[in-house]
Protein backbone atom coordinates (compact mmCIF):
# COMPACT_ATOMS: atom_id res chain seq x y z
CA UNK A 1 0.00 0.00 0.00
CA UNK A 2 2.99 2.50 0.73
CA UNK A 3 4.38 2.04 -3.02
CA UNK A 4 2.35 0.92 -6.03
CA UNK A 5 3.61 -2.08 -8.49
CA UNK A 6 6.49 -0.66 -10.39
CA UNK A 7 9.53 -2.16 -12.18
CA UNK A 8 11.59 1.43 -10.92
CA UNK A 9 14.00 0.55 -8.38
CA UNK A 10 14.93 3.58 -7.74
CA UNK A 11 11.40 4.79 -6.99
CA UNK A 12 11.30 1.33 -4.81
CA UNK A 13 13.89 2.47 -2.48
CA UNK A 14 12.57 6.09 -2.14
CA UNK A 15 8.69 4.56 -0.64
CA UNK A 16 10.97 1.98 1.51
CA UNK A 17 13.50 5.43 3.01
CA UNK A 18 10.32 7.04 3.83
CA UNK A 19 9.16 4.36 6.48
CA UNK A 20 9.11 4.61 9.80
CA UNK A 21 8.10 3.18 13.40
CA UNK A 22 5.38 6.00 13.60
CA UNK A 23 3.50 4.81 10.80
CA UNK A 24 1.67 1.90 12.60
CA UNK A 25 0.40 2.49 16.05
CA UNK A 26 2.13 1.33 19.42
CA UNK A 27 -0.43 -1.44 20.52
CA UNK A 28 1.67 -3.91 19.33
CA UNK A 29 1.60 -6.50 15.71
CA UNK A 30 -2.04 -7.23 15.01
CA UNK A 31 -2.22 -9.62 11.54
CA UNK A 32 -5.86 -9.12 11.28
CA UNK A 33 -6.15 -5.36 9.17
CA UNK A 34 -3.19 -5.95 7.02
CA UNK A 35 -4.48 -9.06 6.22
CA UNK A 36 -7.75 -7.92 5.29
CA UNK A 37 -6.59 -4.87 3.34
CA UNK A 38 -4.10 -7.74 1.36
CA UNK A 39 -7.82 -9.43 0.70
CA UNK A 40 -9.80 -6.27 -0.25
CA UNK A 41 -6.70 -5.50 -2.78
CA UNK A 42 -6.92 -8.99 -4.13
CA UNK A 43 -10.56 -8.54 -4.85
CA UNK A 44 -10.77 -5.40 -6.62
CA UNK A 45 -12.95 -6.26 -9.85
CA UNK A 46 -10.47 -4.13 -11.89
CA UNK A 47 -7.22 -6.11 -10.50
CA UNK A 48 -7.61 -8.34 -14.31
CA UNK A 49 -3.99 -9.37 -13.67
CA UNK A 50 -4.94 -10.90 -9.96
CA UNK A 51 -7.76 -12.85 -11.96
CA UNK A 52 -5.59 -14.71 -14.43
CA UNK A 53 -2.76 -15.95 -11.72
CA UNK A 54 -2.37 -17.75 -8.31
CA UNK A 55 -3.24 -14.76 -6.00
CA UNK A 56 -0.63 -15.22 -2.81
CA UNK A 57 -0.14 -13.03 0.08
CA UNK A 58 2.93 -12.97 2.04
CA UNK A 59 3.28 -11.53 5.55
CA UNK A 60 6.52 -10.91 7.10
CA UNK A 61 7.06 -10.42 11.15
CA UNK A 62 8.29 -11.63 14.13
CA UNK A 63 5.20 -13.47 14.91
CA UNK A 64 3.33 -12.23 17.99
CA UNK A 65 0.42 -11.48 17.42
CA UNK A 66 -1.75 -9.48 19.39
CA UNK A 67 -5.04 -8.77 17.39
CA UNK A 68 -8.60 -10.83 17.36
CA UNK A 69 -9.50 -11.13 14.01
CA UNK A 70 -6.84 -12.87 13.05
CA UNK A 71 -8.50 -16.39 12.82
CA UNK A 72 -11.56 -14.87 10.63
CA UNK A 73 -9.53 -13.15 8.11
CA UNK A 74 -7.00 -16.14 7.92
CA UNK A 75 -10.21 -18.23 7.45
CA UNK A 76 -11.79 -15.99 4.72
CA UNK A 77 -8.29 -15.60 3.12
CA UNK A 78 -8.68 -19.58 2.69
CA UNK A 79 -12.24 -19.82 1.70
CA UNK A 80 -10.89 -17.46 -1.45
CA UNK A 81 -8.40 -20.17 -2.33
CA UNK A 82 -5.55 -17.55 -1.79
CA UNK A 83 -2.25 -18.84 -0.48
CA UNK A 84 -0.73 -17.09 2.55
CA UNK A 85 3.18 -17.39 2.59
CA UNK A 86 4.95 -16.27 6.30
CA UNK A 87 8.73 -15.56 6.73
CA UNK A 88 9.65 -15.80 10.06
CA UNK A 89 12.06 -12.50 11.26
CA UNK A 90 14.11 -12.80 14.72
CA UNK A 91 15.19 -15.31 16.96
CA UNK A 92 13.41 -17.26 19.60
CA UNK A 93 16.06 -15.33 22.42
CA UNK A 94 14.93 -12.24 20.90
CA UNK A 95 16.17 -9.10 21.28
CA UNK A 96 15.68 -5.26 22.07
CA UNK A 97 14.00 -2.62 19.92
CA UNK A 98 16.05 0.43 18.95
CA UNK A 99 14.82 3.66 18.98
CA UNK A 100 16.29 6.92 18.89
CA UNK A 101 16.21 7.77 22.63
CA UNK A 102 17.23 3.94 23.25
CA UNK A 103 15.23 1.23 23.83
CA UNK A 104 11.84 0.74 23.41
CA UNK A 105 9.94 0.58 26.91
CA UNK A 106 6.62 -1.05 28.06
CA UNK A 107 4.11 0.63 30.18
CA UNK A 108 5.68 -0.35 33.47
CA UNK A 109 9.46 1.36 31.97
CA UNK A 110 10.99 -2.43 31.35
CA UNK A 111 12.39 -2.51 28.23
CA UNK A 112 10.66 -4.59 25.59
CA UNK A 113 12.08 -7.79 23.85
CA UNK A 114 10.87 -9.25 20.71
CA UNK A 115 10.97 -12.67 20.26
CA UNK A 116 10.28 -14.53 16.84
CA UNK A 117 6.74 -16.83 17.76
CA UNK A 118 6.96 -18.70 14.64
CA UNK A 119 4.10 -21.97 15.74
CA UNK A 120 1.43 -18.43 14.99
CA UNK A 121 2.88 -17.73 11.42
CA UNK A 122 3.57 -21.58 10.68
CA UNK A 123 -0.25 -22.20 11.85
CA UNK A 124 -1.75 -19.30 9.39
CA UNK A 125 0.14 -20.61 7.09
CA UNK A 126 -0.77 -23.67 6.59
CA UNK A 127 -4.01 -22.84 7.61
CA UNK A 128 -4.22 -21.44 3.69
CA UNK A 129 -2.00 -24.03 2.13
CA UNK A 130 1.11 -21.84 2.17
CA UNK A 131 3.89 -22.26 3.51
CA UNK A 132 6.20 -20.82 6.40
CA UNK A 133 9.91 -19.42 5.98
CA UNK A 134 12.26 -17.60 8.51
CA UNK A 135 15.35 -15.66 8.56
CA UNK A 136 17.55 -15.52 11.39
CA UNK A 137 21.34 -15.28 12.33
CA UNK A 138 21.75 -18.81 10.89
CA UNK A 139 18.75 -19.12 8.29
CA UNK A 140 17.86 -16.99 4.93
CA UNK A 141 14.93 -18.90 3.76
CA UNK A 142 14.27 -15.79 1.01
CA UNK A 143 15.78 -18.03 -1.99
CA UNK A 144 13.39 -20.62 -1.14
CA UNK A 145 10.07 -18.46 -0.46
CA UNK A 146 10.92 -17.27 -4.21
CA UNK A 147 11.07 -20.39 -5.48
CA UNK A 148 8.46 -21.79 -3.98
CA UNK A 149 5.91 -18.71 -5.21
CA UNK A 150 7.74 -18.89 -8.70
CA UNK A 151 6.39 -22.51 -8.60
CA UNK A 152 2.81 -21.95 -7.68
CA UNK A 153 2.78 -18.82 -10.51
CA UNK A 154 2.53 -21.78 -13.02
CA UNK A 155 -0.20 -23.57 -11.63
CA UNK A 156 -3.29 -24.35 -13.87
CA UNK A 157 -6.23 -22.14 -12.70
CA UNK A 158 -8.56 -21.85 -15.69
CA UNK A 159 -9.04 -23.11 -19.06
CA UNK A 160 -10.57 -22.09 -21.84
CA UNK A 161 -11.27 -22.69 -25.78
CA UNK A 162 -11.75 -20.35 -28.41
CA UNK A 163 -13.13 -21.36 -31.76
CA UNK A 164 -10.67 -19.16 -33.91
CA UNK A 165 -12.30 -20.70 -36.87
CA UNK A 166 -15.15 -18.01 -36.58
CA UNK A 167 -13.28 -14.59 -37.49
CA UNK A 168 -14.47 -13.12 -40.22
CA UNK A 169 -11.81 -10.14 -40.80
CA UNK A 170 -10.92 -11.11 -44.48
CA UNK A 171 -14.45 -10.10 -45.71
CA UNK A 172 -14.02 -6.47 -44.17
CA UNK A 173 -10.03 -6.20 -45.26
CA UNK A 174 -11.09 -7.67 -49.15
CA UNK A 175 -13.50 -4.95 -49.39
CA UNK A 176 -11.26 -2.30 -47.66
CA UNK A 177 -8.53 -3.17 -50.69
CA UNK A 178 -10.89 -3.20 -53.04
CA UNK A 179 -11.88 0.39 -51.74
CA UNK A 180 -8.48 1.36 -52.08
CA UNK A 181 -7.94 -0.05 -55.55
CA UNK A 182 -11.33 2.42 -57.12
CA UNK A 183 -9.91 5.09 -55.31
CA UNK A 184 -6.49 4.73 -57.05
CA UNK A 185 -7.62 3.67 -60.89
CA UNK A 186 -10.46 6.42 -60.74
CA UNK A 187 -10.39 9.98 -60.27
CA UNK A 188 -13.73 12.32 -59.78
CA UNK A 189 -13.59 15.62 -61.17
CA UNK A 190 -14.98 17.78 -58.47
CA UNK A 191 -16.61 21.46 -59.96
CA UNK A 192 -16.77 24.08 -57.54
CA UNK A 193 -19.32 27.04 -57.92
Amino acid sequence: MQCPLTFDQNALNMFTEILNTGLVPNAGTDFGPPLKMALEKLDEPDATITQQKSKIIVLISDGEDFGEETESVVEEINNKNIKLFTLGVGTEEGSKIKTTNGFKLDNQGMEVVTKLSSNSLRKIASDTDGQYFEINDGDNDIERMINAINGIEGEVRDVRHIDVTADKYYYFLMAALGLILIDVLFSFKVIRI
